[in-house]
């Protein structure tokens, strides 16, 4: 199990503080429902920095509020990995810089090249905290479905390495081009040429989106594995409630047993394994990763 780390995406969600099922109820606070999820885990994935810069205060709080071997890995913001972007969730001084004619979404190749190489720094800064408290596991790139293995998805993936030397990087891609047609070993290779993680991903099949679950280390210190559930009837479901629900699954103890001999070959290599469910409502990711604990040891 030492080279093994499991947990969640995310100790926050609001669907997981009010099923009262998880955290004890004196754990009242940011700070003491932080405590008690890094007594029961090794690992958490952040997930609210996809959705806005994170902020080296909180960084902070957070190797603060946790054992000296807990690990963070960080989800890295959506500007960056090809989402579109709303002005709004950016600092107020580069929203102004950009002036009256911001538009309403932003997608990153239309940003000014010096907003973007400020968010780069800004973002670089914000986690300076927990890599100096040897805290940072990986900063997790979650790429858009739309980018796609062509010219231009290869050079972004390149760019957003270029932009964190020094970092532990992993990436995962959302469209099945990465990986259809044989084109499998070519992007496994890219990723060891640019000496990144590939995150093998456990998700439904069939839909452009998804990628097939490949069990492949591009980064002989780190291989990612991440959950998503198998809720194939909600994965592309649209509407307010689609990102929720496309998470909701709980998986049987018969498929994650059928898994773990996938991981303990990976580990065995000397090879350190994050495996973090994405399964979001209510307590699914934290009784699943207790599960796949009690199944690996």
């Amino acid at each position: 199990m030492n080279n093994l780390l499991i947990g969640t995406a995310s100790w926050t969600d609001k669907t997981l503080i009010d099923c009262g099922r998880f955290y004890p109820r004196e754990a009242r606070t940011a700070e003491a429902r932080l405590r008690y999820y890094a007594s029961q885990f090794p690992i958490v994935e952040v997930d609210s920095s996809y959705y806005g810069m994170p902020t080296a205060a909180n960084a902070q709080l957070w190797a603060q509020r946790t054992p000296e071997q807990f690990v963070f890995n960080v989800k890295a913001f959506r500007l960056f990995t090809g989402h579109q972007t709303s002005p709004t969730v950016l600092h107020k001084d580069l929203q102004l810089a950009m002036g009256a004619s911001v538009p309403r979404v932003m997608y990153y190749n239309d940003t000014p090249a010096e907003i973007r190489d400020e968010l780069w720094r800004r973002f670089i800064e914000a986690l300076a905290p927990l890599r100096d408290a040897g805290k940072l596991g990986a900063v997790h790139f979650q790429f858009a479905p739309w980018l796609l293995r062509n010219r231009e998805g290869l050079a972004h993936v390149a760019h957003c390495v270029q932009q964190m030397p020094g970092h532990v990087l992993a990436v995962e891609f959302r469209n099945k081009s990465w990986f259809e047609a044989g084109h499998a070993e070519q992007t496994l290779a890219f990723l060891r040429e640019l000496g990144v993680a590939h995150t093998i991903v456990d998700e439904p099949q069939g839909f452009a989106n998804c990628v097939p679950c490949v069990w492949a280390v591009t980064n002989p210190a780190l291989a990612l594995l991440r959950l998503h559930g198998r809720n194939k009837e909600a994965w592309n479901q649209k509407g307010l409630a689609a990102s929720s629900s496309r998470f909701d699954y709980t998986y049987s103890e018969s498929e994650l047993s059928a898994i773990v001999p996938e991981i303990k070959a990976i580990a065995d290599k000397g090879t350190k394994v994050h495996a973090l469910f994405n399964t979001n409502y209510e307590d699914q990711g934290q009784v699943n990763a207790r599960l796949l604990m009690r199944l690996l040891a």
